[in-house]
């Protein structure tokens, strides 16, 4: 299986967040930040393998700041680390005020994937090229991330 560069992984969805995302205080709910985290992620993790991709987990998610009905809700998603059958994709949620033109940084996840065949088993994906120091230093925190997974798996079994 020919190994793919991180960046043919790499997507961005934009989305204006409107009353009808929003809560009584006019934040737009965790809930559809979190369903968008996992489009974009899960939209990474296909482009990779060019396969279905199914959620298997998330790495806590932290909102750092709100979201407000009117804000630019940008979501940028690319595969941090490929295994024999799951993916890891880093998940960047950002909001502009369109008016003001301010950037915000509003929370970094980690989700996890599982690649799937036709017959909706697990399934092969390709290697990952990691260009760039950063790329490599996220590839190896992700290493680390699974590692710890499944450390705290076995302890739960």
């Amino acid at each position: 299986m020919q190994a793919k560069p991180i960046s043919e992984s790499r997507v961005m969805l934009t989305q204006m967040m409107g009353v009808q995302d929003a809560n009584n205080l006019g934040n737009v709910h965790g809930g559809i930040i979190m369903k968008l985290c996992d489009e974009a992620g899960g939209i990474a993790a296909a482009k990779h393998a060019r396969r279905p991709a199914v959620t298997v987990t998330v790495d806590s998610m932290t909102f750092l700041n709100p979201v407000h009905i009117g804000d630019l809700l940008t979501v940028e998603a690319e595969v941090t680390w490929a295994g024999r059958t799951s993916l890891e994709t880093r998940v960047v949620v950002t909001t502009e005020n369109v008016l003001s033109g301010v950037v915000t940084h509003t929370n970094t996840a980690y989700f996890v994937y599982v690649a799937l065949d036709d017959n909706g088993r697990p399934a092969p994906v390709p290697p990952l090229i990691c260009e760039t120091e950063a790329e490599r230093v996220r590839y190896a925190a992700a290493e680390a991330r699974r590692a710890r997974r499944l450390r705290e798996a076995q302890r739960e079994a």
